[in-house]
């Protein structure tokens, strides 16, 4: 794995091979001591912490990955509210977000990139639900709930938008509606059951739809299972480089949140799935710096 030269856009290091994302930044800032109990989980830090969020994307670049995803997975207008924030404070916290990993970026890994997290709408509800999709939500609803955050992130010139833990083809296609035609770079990343969405549809149908828009680099799965990464990386591979970022394959109770079960995270199956069609290869939650070490190693063919 021979990093690129800086300024490269990402699309175009993935054709020359596998490149490292982080981990997970929450359960990462949780570990080093960060009250995440709020709703808001590390998007309360844009406010009360900037300074941990940084230095945990520094401890990921550090580690090897060449992509910091930001902080801005739970941020939205609706929840920043509930701190207080109005609008303009809220999208300046937004941007703040980006300016935040790219400075961890710029220090540690010049040639790295910063993917601006675009969250779905169950994680604003801070219940789970993204892990289900069951919002109850029309896709004009879906759409017009996305389209201010997708605007801020957008022009906080993010290197690409990490569209991820999409549970359904309706909400899939409420964003890719709106990435169209804006000429941003910009991932679709699902969260899975086996071969189908959370809301049970099939794959293929989301990833074929996601590869009209010329806009998506990259398609494929986190916040999922280890264990059901191989059949999506095979099924998104037919579209688009994949990129896959699991968690550690415990379970999170949304209820008592605290996670639940044992990690089943092996970084021996990176080369797998690498073989296999995935270009960006990290961890989610629960996945931590050293992980993100045996990933890089894994993607140099060691």
């Amino acid at each position: 794995m021979s990093a690129p030269p800086p300024h490269v856009p990402l699309a175009e290091a993935l054709t020359a091979g596998p490149v490292v994302l982080d981990g997970g930044l929450g359960t990462l800032l949780e570990a080093r001591g960060a009250d995440l109990t709020s709703s808001l989980w590390s998007a309360r830090l844009l406010r009360d912490g900037p300074g941990a969020i940084e230095a945990a994307h520094r401890e990921y670049f550090e580690a090897g990955a060449q992509v910091a995803i930001t902080s801005s997975y739970q941020a939205s207008f609706e929840g920043l509210a509930e701190l207080g924030t109005d609008r303009a404070a809220a999208a300046a916290l937004m941007t703040a977000s980006v300016d935040i990993a790219r400075r961890a970026r710029d220090v540690v890994r010049p040639d790295g990139w910063v993917a601006a997290s675009v969250g779905p709408y169950g994680a604003v509800l801070a219940d789970g639900s993204e892990y289900r999709g069951d919002y109850g939500l029309s896709a004009e609803e879906l759409r017009d709930w996305h389209r201010p955050r997708l605007e801020v992130l957008r022009a906080a010139g993010a290197d690409v938008l990490a569209v991820e833990t999409v549970p359904s083809l309706a909400e899939a296609a409420a964003v890719l509606g709106l990435i169209a035609g804006t000429g941003h770079p910009a991932w679709l990343s699902l969260t899975v059951d086996g071969e189908r969405t959370r809301t049970g549809e099939p794959l293929d149908e989301v990833y074929a739809m996601a590869a009209e828009v010329p806009e998506i680099i990259a398609l494929g799965v986190n916040c999922t299972a280890p264990d059901d990464v191989a059949a999506a990386v095979a099924i998104a591979a037919r579209y688009r480089p994949v990129v896959v970022y699991p968690n550690s394959g415990q379970g999170w109770d949304a209820v008592r949140r605290r996670w639940t079960g044992s990690a089943a995270f092996d970084a021996d199956q990176v080369r797998e799935w690498i073989d296999a069609g995935a270009r960006l290869v990290g961890g989610c939650c629960r996945i931590g710096p050293a992980e993100i070490t045996a990933v890089a190693a894994a993607a140099r063919g060691r």
